[in-house]
């Protein structure tokens, strides 16, 4: 069993036509259940400010408006995550397992990455030996 996990969210977008990733957090999680936690609270978070709560007296009236039907819902679809109970036991399962987990979603502009790995599993390949190719 992988005791610590590292977990990260950065935002993909493209600027000057490259890609570039705007890490929005990172958390070195000692159990599974503190990462699947903070996996599924940074997925909120980023809902919530993608989505906002139109009534919320931060908002002037008439300030939000909706996305076309053919954009995709980032927020929902993290929400949806999040209250996905087969998903969290699947990603459970392979974090446990020592795998690297990786949930993406995204629209036109943007893509949002949460990452999340066995800190364990990181050690063990630093011990497997580098392949060393000779220089031409």
């Amino acid at each position: 069993m992988h005791d610590e996990f590292l977990c990260h969210v950065t935002a993909y977008g493209v600027c000057d036509g490259r890609r570039i990733g705007v890490p929005l957090g990172t958390y070195r999680a000692p159990t599974l259940a503190l990462a699947l936690w903070w996996l599924r609270d940074r997925a909120s978070w980023i809902a919530e400010r993608l989505d906002p709560n139109p009534e919320d007296p931060l908002y002037p009236p008439n300030s939000l408006i909706p996305v076309g039907e053919s954009v995709p819902d980032v927020p929902c679809a993290l929400r949806f995550w999040c209250a996905d109970d087969a998903q969290q036991e699947l990603i459970a399962d392979e974090l446990g397992a020592g795998r690297l987990v990786q949930i993406t979603v995204g629209d036109e502009t943007t893509e949002y990455e949460l990452l999340a790995e066995s800190v364990d599993a990181l050690r063990m390949q630093r011990t497997v030996p580098a392949l060393v190719l000779p220089v031409a």
